[in-house]
Parts: structure tokens; sequence; C-alpha cells
């Protein structure tokens, strides 16, 4: 399959000005998949009421079939069709945060999507972007589009075209190029049809700003407890990998250090995912530094391409220095352990 690739210029407002989305839009209405972008990660998106151009999504990431998708919006009309009900504490928190990287979780309409894009729950996951090219080509569509972020399924999600090229090209009808995104990391998942809402994803919206707006909220357990069972079917599997072993080392930087040259002292070639105030303290093959610790928006918006330039290192192990769990700090650190596969070495 022949994969094309439109450049938009994102700081056009005008739809009128981005004749690149016709095209894709159309696309979009034949039911084929196209990769676009939003302020969090690329996207892959898809009729999501079409169960055809919804396995395309499946089998163009290999995404497990159990795993729901998120549903992107362009207007609050949009929700109405696809929602039972909308509860106040959601209309308090689209106010606050959409367009914008929430997603929040509604009793969906029965008959309106394709069952495979809720995994045959009665919940769906929506969420308005606040992307401009995002916007306007799910308006030039006409469609509710269902869009995971567009790698290949395990693989650290796409912050850049060039990361949905590496991995999806030949298998997509298409690629929107509008450049880097911004959060980095992808939107929080919060599930609104419980009495207290649910995180079930940490991520662009942090607990403390849902907290300001609609009161107390509940982390799911599955987030602390690798053991527990997770609310949504998607939450179980392991994300975000580099090819090479990645670990995670909680302890200070001595510790670290001597968990560099015992690998280093057996020939194998290591190496670190750093905060970058460390960078220069550290002795290893390859030192990556996404952000500082005092910015951890920083770290969050340079979290993918810092793991993926990995894959391009002739490393045979990385270790990755932990951050603060405060603000945006708790969706990195969800994202991080979810590519260690929860492996952390503690200092003793």
């Amino acid at each position: 399959m022949e994969t094309k690739v439109w450049s938009v210029d994102k700081h056009v407002d005008d739809i009128q000005s981005y004749p690149q989305i016709i095209q894709p839009a159309q696309l979009l209405q034949d039911n084929e998949v196209v990769a676009f972008p939003t302020e969090t990660v690329y996207g892959l998106g898809a009729n999501a009421k079409s169960d055809k151009a919804v396995k395309k999504i499946f089998q163009a990431k290999g995404r497990p079939g159990d795993n729901p998708l998120i549903v992107h919006i362009a207007s609050r009309s949009q929700l109405d069709e696809l929602a039972e009900e909308i509860p106040q504490v959601a209309e308090e928190l689209m106010a606050a945060f959409w367009p914008g990287p929430l997603t929040l979780i509604f009793h969906k309409r029965k008959g309106v999507l394709s069952e495979l894009v809720t995994a045959a729950l009665d919940t769906v996951a929506v969420r308005m972007p606040d992307h401009p090219v995002a916007l306007a080509l799910i308006k030039e569509s006409g469609l509710p589009i269902a869009a995971p972020s567009a790698n290949t399924s395990g693989r650290p999600s796409p912050t850049a075209a060039r990361h949905v090229q590496d991995d999806l090209t030949g298998k997509i009808a298409g690629i929107v190029d509008a450049g880097a995104t911004g959060v980095g990391v992808e939107s929080t998942v919060l599930d609104c049809t419980e009495e207290i809402p649910v995180i079930l994803r940490p991520g662009g919206v942090t607990r403390e700003e849902i907290e300001k707006v609609a009161g107390e909220v509940i982390m799911d357990a599955s987030l602390k407890d690798k053991a527990a069972a997770p609310k949504s079917p998607g939450m179980k599997y392991t994300h975000y990998a580099p090819k090479a072993p990645f670990i995670l080392v909680d302890g200070n930087l001595s510790f670290l250090q001597s968990l560099i040259d015992e690998k280093k002292s057996e020939g194998l070639k290591v190496g670190v995912f750093a905060a970058k105030e460390h960078e220069t303290e550290i002795r290893a093959d390859y030192i990556l530094a996404p952000g500082k610790t005092s910015d951890l928006n920083s770290v969050a918006s340079g979290l993918y391409d810092t793991l993926r330039k990995f894959d391009e290192l002739p490393v045979d192990i990385i270790f990755g220095q932990v951050f603060p769990v405060s603000g945006i700090g708790e969706a990195v650190m969800n994202r991080l352990l979810k590519a260690a596969g929860h492996q952390v070495i503690k200092q003793g």
C-alpha cells in the first residue's frame, strides 16, 4: 500500500486554508486509515462507525482486539450522538478542559459506533483534541474518528510524523504531517460513569487540575498495583518500550553508576535515560535526556522521542532514572513503568 504524506501548517486557523485536509478526509469517508497530529501524540484515525475501517486500525498497529479505542470529535453535537447521558461533572470538565488532553468515558448510545471501537463494552471514551489540524480533519470528514496512537502496538507513541512513517509506512493510506506535537504524552482518561470519577490513565491533564474542577477523583487500582485487574481491557498490555531491555533505577547517582559499571564490565553497551541536570554526571556509552526534573512538562514532551532514539543506538541495555510523581510527572512515570515492564531496581 502506498502511504501518502500531506504537510500542513498548524498555525493557520482557517479550515479553508487547509486544502491538504480534503483528500485525507475523503479517505476517512472511504473507510481508509489516516494518521494525524493532535496536541498529545499522532493518532491513527478511522471512521468510528465502520467495522471495516476500524479493523484496519487493529491490523496496521497489530493491536489486541480487546483494547478499546478513543473516539475523537470536533463538536458537542457529535458527543450527543455518541453518549447516552452526560453527567454534570462531565459538563464541568468539558467546560474547563475541552478541547484538550482529557478523555471522558460515558455510557454509549447503542447502534451508533462499531462494536470494535468499544471492545463490546457499554461505554465509550471520547475526547476533543486541542489541535487545529485534527479539528479541521474531523470536521471535514463529518465523522467521529476512532484513533489510538499511530504506532506499532507496544512501541513508543509517535510525537512526530517521522515516527509514524518509521512504524506504519506501507500499512496505512496516509499521514497528515503538521510537525511535532506539544504535550508529548497521551490524554488523561477519566471514567465519568461512576459516582466518583476514576482516572484510568494519567496524561496531559493532571489529577490536581481535575480535582480543582470535579472534586475527589480515584486512581484506578491497576495504576499502582500491576497485579490488580484493570478496569479497561486495554490497560493490561505493556507499551512504549524501546527495543533494548529498559530498567528503571530508583536510587542516587552513585547507585546508578554502579549498575552501569557492572554491565560495562560484562562488555555491554549501556544507555541511560536521564534527567538533563544529571547527564554530565553519569558515565555511560550513551546518555539521552528529554528534559529537567524541575520542568516535568519538558520531560513529557521529549519522552517518546528519546525512547525511540535509543533504537538508533547500539545499546544492549538501558537504565532509566525515575522522576517525581507530581503533576504531569504521574503520567511520565506511568509510561516509563510500562516501558520497563514494571522492572525497577531500588537502592537498598
